[in-house]
C-alpha cells in the first residue's frame, strides 16, 4: 500500500463518518458514500455530518458522494458501514463496479433474517470479491471521533485484509488488532446488541450492578453457545469483539440499543423510540432473527428469549425478567461453563 491511497467508505452514518475520519487523518483520500445527495453536498460544504456526527470537523481529504460508482472508482479497499437490512441491495449494485482484486471490510453488526447469513456471506454472494473482512469491537462512534483511546478488531481469512485494515485505521488513539475468526467476530458484534437492549431494560427498571453482572455474564455464555454451534472459536468471545463490545454497548447511554431497552422500561412504545433515534438500532431486528433461530434449532438463549417477548409478544420488562429468573431452575444448577447450566 502506498503512503497515500484512495479508500471508499460506504455509509455516511455516525460510524461510517468516523471511520472515514480515521482513514483521512492518516493522509489517505476518502470517498464517503451517502445515500442522500443533499447530505453529501452539505458535508462537502461544511466539513461536518450535521445529522449523524454534529460538532466534528472532518478533514478536507474526505469527499462525500451519492454515487456508488464514483465512490468505488480507483479504490483498492472499501469499508462498508450501512445498516444490515440494506447491505444485500447496496452490495449488489456496488458489485457492478468492482473486480476480484478489491478488499472489502464491513463494520455491520447484524444477521440477515430469512437466511440467517452473516454480512461477509452476503458480500461473497453479491460481489466477485473474496478478500473480505469484518471490523468489530467496542467502538462508540462519538468517543472514537473525539479521540478517546479505543481499539477494534479486523477479522479475515486473508492476512492481506488484516494488514490493510491496520495500515489504514491505526493511530495514536485507535489501535487495531487482527484475528482469523470471521464467524465469531461477526456474531459477537451482532449478538451484543440484543444484550444491550436487556441492559437498558434493567437500568430503566432501576436495577443496579448485581443485575448487570448477571446479564453480562450469562449473556456472554449465550453468545458463546450460539457462536460455537455455528463454528466460531470460543476464545473470540473473550476478546474485543465479544466481551469488550458487550461491556461498551451495555453500559453506555450512547448505544442506540441500550436506549431502546431503557426507554421501553420507562413505558415508551417501540415504534416511537425507533423513529426518534433516526438511526437503526440493529438489536431489534437481531433479537427477532436470533430468537427464532434459537427456537428452531434448540439453542438455549433465555435472555434473548426474554428480550424477544418484550419487543414482539407484549410482555412487560418486569414480566420478562420474572420469566428469565425461573428459566432452567433445577437441582443441578451450576456455573461451570463446560456444562452451561445455571439459573439462566
Amino acid at each position: 500500500m502506498t503512503a497515500s491511497t484512495r479508500v471508499a467508505v460506504i455509509g455516511g452514518g455516525s460510524w461510517g463518518t468516523t471511520v472515514a475520519g480515521l482513514i483521512a487523518a492518516n493522509g489517505h483520500e476518502v470517498r464517503l458514500w451517502m445515500r442522500d445527495p443533499g447530505q453529501a453536498a452539505q458535508l462537502n460544504a461544511s466539513r461536518q455530518n450535521a445529522r449523524y456526527l454534529p460538532g466534528v470537523t472532518l478533514p478536507p481529504n474526505i469527499e462525500a458522494t451519492a454515487s456508488l460508482e464514483d465512490a468505488a472508482y480507483g479504490c483498492q479497499t472499501l469499508f462498508l458501514m450501512v445498516p444490515s437490512h440494506s447491505l444485500r441491495a447496496i452490495a449488489g449494485e456496488l458489485g457492478d463496479y468492482l473486480d476480484g482484486s478489491r478488499i472489502l471490510i464491513h463494520g455491520i453488526k447484524g444477521i440477515e433474517p430469512a437466511s440467517f447469513k452473516r454480512m461477509s456471506q452476503l458480500l461473497r454472494e453479491e460481489t466477485c470479491c473474496r478478500q473480505i473482512g469484518v471490523m468489530s469491537g467496542p467502538n462508540l462512534a462519538k468517543e472514537v471521533a473525539a479521540g478517546h483511546p479505543s481499539a477494534t478488531v479486523i477479522a479475515s481469512r486473508f492476512q492481506e485484509v488484516i494488514d490493510a485494515g491496520i495500515e489504514l485505521l491505526k493511530s495514536k488513539t485507535f489501535r487495531v488488532y487482527g484475528n482469523d475468526d470471521v464467524v465469531g467476530t461477526e456474531l459477537g458484534g451482532s449478538l451484543k446488541n440484543v444484550l444491550a437492549i436487556a441492559s437498558g431494560l434493567a437500568h430503566g427498571l432501576g436495577f443496579g450492578d448485581n443485575t448487570m453482572a448477571l446479564l453480562l455474564t450469562r449473556g456472554l455464555t449465550e453468545m458463546t453457545r450460539l457462536g460455537t454451534s455455528l463454528g466460531a472459536h470460543p476464545q473470540t468471545f473473550s476478546g474485543l469483539s465479544g466481551i469488550g463490545d458487550l461491556m461498551a454497548t451495555c453500559f453506555s447511554p450512547l448505544s442506540r440499543n441500550y436506549q431502546v431497552g431503557f426507554r421501553l422500561a420507562k413505558g415508551e412504545a417501540l415504534e416511537a423510540i425507533t423513529a426518534d433515534l433516526r438511526q437503526v438500532a440493529e438489536g431489534v431486528r437481531t433479537t427477532q432473527t436470533v430468537a427464532e433461530y434459537a427456537r428452531a434449532h434448540g439453542v438455549y438463549m433465555p435472555i434473548t428469549e426474554g428480550v424477544y417477548r418484550v419487543l414482539f409478544e407484549g410482555f412487560t420488562p418486569k414480566e420478562a425478567l420474572a420469566a428469565l429468573l425461573e428459566a432452567g431452575r433445577g437441582s443441578s444448577e451450576v456455573d461451570a461453563p463446560a456444562r452451561e447450566i445455571s439459573i439462566l
